[in-house]
């Protein structure tokens, strides 16, 4: 799971925790450490809210593209 990994990396990148992403998207930390640990998917709204809030595109939190 791809999308998991990128997260991951973002969140690291950016110095942002778990918990500032899930109050920022609507979501628990559990439901984003599940994502990360690969647990569960992300529902639609998950991803995009992720890539807006990330400044990415949906295709990169993906990982179908590397830009």
């Amino acid at each position: 799971m791809e999308f998991g990994n990128r997260l991951k990396d973002l969140l690291k990148d950016k110095n942002i925790s778990q918990e500032t992403l899930a109050k920022h998207i609507g979501v628990s930390q559990r439901a984003v450490s599940k994502w990360i640990n690969h647990q569960s998917e992300p529902t639609e709204s998950a991803i995009v809210n992720c890539a807006k809030f990330f400044e990415v595109s949906a295709d990169f939190i993906l990982g179908l593209s590397d830009t």
